[in-house]
């Protein structure tokens, strides 16, 4: 087992031992979708959302929420408080390179995403009658797409903050209007031109329509997929600029 896999195997583990995480990126999202699944009316085709319904249009919010909650909160607290503990520092007289802690961070991240996105589509189409991704590479591209930008910023977070409580600050200004502009409050349906706009040149604003189109049977469109992959090259080179061990 290489290195990374060994780190990743280890790191995993210490997650499940924090009851903040499970709370946060596990439980949250599938009880938020059962939530807004049970409210009146969220079941009932609307013709201003296409004939959707809003659980529909919500399954994928709920989805880039999973990522955007290990990005923003997880990741950058945990690195941020390895470099404020010396553990970084530590590691750079060991074999393993401090490099592959970030690439075990960043498997167990889009693992346990991946995982939370199985349960809350399970729980979607058996609970809610929401109909599965229809094109499934597509879905599965956009989830990576959307991993990848996300996760970008996480470790920007982490490279910039002095410490493990600045990256819980920057994470969390960072997470709420995320989710705003995702849709989570305001359907992307049911803002105005400005609002829409704005959401469709953020990362989770353009992966949840990218989910959403995937999910009708559609690929991306080149304008989602081209935000995307911008805010994950731009995020991720300032974060390997400035990324500090110590």
């Amino acid at each position: 087992m290489s290195a990374v896999l060994r780190l990743t195997v280890t790191e995993t583990r210490l997650f499940f031992r924090e009851p903040l995480n499970l709370v946060f990126a596990l439980a949250i999202p599938p009880i938020l979708l059962i939530v807004l699944g049970l409210v009146p009316g969220f079941g009932e085709p609307e013709a201003g959302l296409g004939g959707l319904r809003v659980i529909d249009i919500y399954t994928p919010v709920v989805v880039g929420m999973i990522i955007t909650t290990l990005a923003l909160t997880s990741l950058p607290l945990l690195l941020a408080t390895y470099r404020e503990k010396g553990v970084l520092r530590r590691m750079r007289t060991t074999p393993i390179r401090p490099t592959a802690m970030i690439a075990a961070q960043l498997l167990m991240s889009t693992a346990i995403s991946a995982v939370v996105m199985v349960v809350v589509l399970a729980i979607a189409r058996l609970g809610f009658d929401v109909g599965l991704p229809q094109h499934l590479p597509a879905y599965l591209l956009v989830f990576l797409l959307a991993a990848l930008a996300m996760f970008s910023i996480g470790l920007l977070v982490a490279a910039l903050a002095p410490g493990g409580a600045g990256a819980s600050a920057i994470g969390l200004v960072l997470f709420f209007p995320m989710l705003f502009f995702a849709g989570l409050w305001v359907p992307r349906a049911s803002m105005n031109e400005v609002l829409l706009t704005i959401s469709d040149l953020t990362p989770l604003g353009a992966a949840v329509q990218s989910l959403q189109d995937a999910a009708l049977g559609d690929w991306p469109q080149l304008l989602h997929v081209a935000v995307m992959l911008v805010w994950a090259i731009a995020a991720g080179g300032l974060a390997a600029r400035f990324f500090r061990w110590e």
